[in-house]
């Protein structure tokens, strides 16, 4: 390849490709990717004289591509039809209508954030989310951090610095992505004393514990597991009750967090934070994107005296909640406040539709693909929430020759879609799928079923 008839970067620059590419990406970065493509060819260019040097054209096109690469998002929106309402890996709780609104609202302008209107002078952003919170819980204070484990450094750094915190062998948990409740304790300061054994643990052992000075002691939850057969765990109330006979405070993690009963829906009893508090917390961490239905957030309800010091602790602020997430959140609880949450918050209306209705559009599916069988099938809660509980649903089961290389594809549309496997085939649950995706679903999964039907028959 004869590099001398290579066109230089102030050429390429003078063309009109270049041109439209200044004008979608900027000169910066359209310089960088024309220098990238012009030392990509220069790099295979020895050894290979016969080869022709790429013309403008196509030079232009790889600068291109590049761009696109740069640019891309890499955070997208997905069709979640896989059945698993709190999924972790999909972002756990969609937004209601209302929420994200009220982020929108927000996020135009400015805002009262830090002002208060009343007096001119500078507010507090922890006033913003409070009101709703007491109103709701019965607590006499709260607080919002950026989430959960957040809430429970901050709770153990403020309460708890080199002192002696109280937890069951059996609720030192790791939660996804390798976090583990030890490990954020320790990162606390506080001074961690396992009692009792992995599967059993006795009133007795809290209380040879606490014969020692103690800050406090913790409950957490088992968020993604669940202990059965020979285990044995003490009620919070018990355990609240002889953290306050010893002059010890009681801190209640309750991971997801829920405010409506959740035996209404055919699932187990989830602890809720109301019940929580009348058991005697004085402390109640939980998550505001689980099955609180909100964003992502640690909440922090509980004693007035013990929050205000909490409120005064260096590492609030580095942990404090940005206006929208409290945008969000606030419009949240406003929902459960007005008694709509079943109807507004996705996730509650996802536990609330009954299998018929699902079934009802898992057939509509089938008739408008005009394949697939509607099968019985099992939806989760997920997100560490009632682990092992599972709903009633329908499914729409896809046989195709390869179920990994079908998967890729459904990945690879726009929007992706997300499915699960079983047995070879292709199963995706309406449950999941909001109402207003159901046309870009089956648009997509048309033309991959055409698309794989034009490759067996060309």
């Amino acid at each position: 390849m004869n590099l001398r008839n290579l066109p230089s970067v102030e050429q390429l620059l003078q063309t009109r490709l270049a041109a439209e590419l200044i004008a979608s990406y900027g000169r910066p970065l359209t310089l960088q990717a024309i220098r990238s493509t012009l030392n990509e060819v220069r790099s295979h260019a020895s050894g290979t004289k016969e080869a022709t040097v790429p013309n403008r054209e196509i030079l232009l096109n790889r600068a291109g591509s590049l761009l696109y690469t740069w640019t891309a998002p890499t955070l997208l929106p997905v069709i979640n039809a896989s059945g698993v309402i709190l999924h972790t890996n999909l972002g756990r709780a969609p937004l209601s209508p209302a929420a994200i609104q009220s982020m929108d609202a927000i996020s135009r302008g400015y805002s009262n954030l830090e002002y208060d209107l009343e007096t001119g002078k500078r507010g507090s952003r922890l006033i913003h989310a409070e009101t709703l919170l007491q109103k709701l819980t019965g607590a006499e204070a709260a607080m919002v951090v950026n989430n959960n484990a957040a809430a429970i450094l901050l709770v153990l750094s403020a309460l708890a610095n080199k002192k002696r915190v109280v937890i069951s062998r059996s609720q030192l948990i790791e939660i996804g992505g390798g976090f583990r409740i030890p490990d954020v304790m320790r990162q606390s300061g506080a001074k961690l004393v396992e009692i009792g054994a992995t599967n059993r643990v006795h009133l007795s052992d809290y209380e040879e514990a606490l014969s020692e000075p103690t800050a406090l002691v913790m409950h957490a939850h088992h968020s993604n597991f669940k202990m059965i057969g020979f285990t044995e765990e003490p009620e919070q109330k018990e355990i609240a009750d002889l953290a306050h006979k010893f002059g010890v405070l009681f801190v209640d993690d309750l991971g997801s967090g829920t405010l409506l009963e959740t035996k209404r829906y055919g699932l187990a009893h989830e602890f809720t934070v109301q019940e929580s508090l009348a058991a005697g917390a004085d402390l109640v961490c939980f998550s505001g994107d689980k099955l609180l239905g909100g964003p992502q957030a640690g909440i922090i309800v509980g004693k007035a005296t013990l929050l205000a010091k909490i409120k005064k602790n260096p590492l609030a602020r580095a942990v404090r909640a940005d206006k929208l997430c409290l945008a969000a959140l606030t419009a949240t609880l406003l929902h459960y406040l007005k008694d709509e949450a079943e109807g507004e918050i996705p996730i509650w209306r996802m536990l609330s539709i009954t299998p018929k209705q699902v079934k009802a559009r898992a057939k509509y599916w089938a008739a408008e693909l005009g394949q697939g069988e509607v099968l019985e099938g099992e939806s989760t809660v997920g997100g560490g929430s009632l682990p092992g509980e599972s709903l009633p649903t329908w499914v729409l089961s896809l046989t195709v020759k390869n179920s990994d290389k079908f998967m890729e594809r459904l990945r690879q549309e726009q929007p992706p879609i997300i499915a699960r496997t079983e047995n070879g085939h292709i199963l995706l649950d309406p449950r999941t799928v909001a109402p207003e995706q159901d046309g870009a679903l089956l648009v997509n999964l048309a033309n991959i079923l055409q698309s794989q039907k034009r490759k067996r028959n060309p």
